[in-house]
């Protein structure tokens, strides 16, 4: 019994060396920076794509109106 147990604990240790290395070609691409998008009928009224500084702004007012203190009071 003790025997199965050691041979089956060896074999299972065994599979495991028999991965084969996922080096394959990727389709990687890095991110963009989230205000590098480029103009777009759905971006939020006075984005223009590139600015940064719009960005935040459009970001901060969208993040009050998913802030339920103000949305409550």
């Amino acid at each position: 019994m003790i025997r199965t147990i050691s041979v089956i604990a060896a074999l299972t240790m065994l599979a495991g060396c028999g991965e084969k290395p996922q080096t394959g070609v990727s389709s990687y691409k890095p991110d963009q920076k989230p205000w590098a998008g480029a103009a777009s009928p759905y971006n939020a009224a006075g984005y223009k794509g590139g600015d940064k500084a719009a960005w935040d702004t459009q970001m901060r007012a969208r993040i009050q109106t998913q802030n339920e203190h103000n949305r409550v009071n």
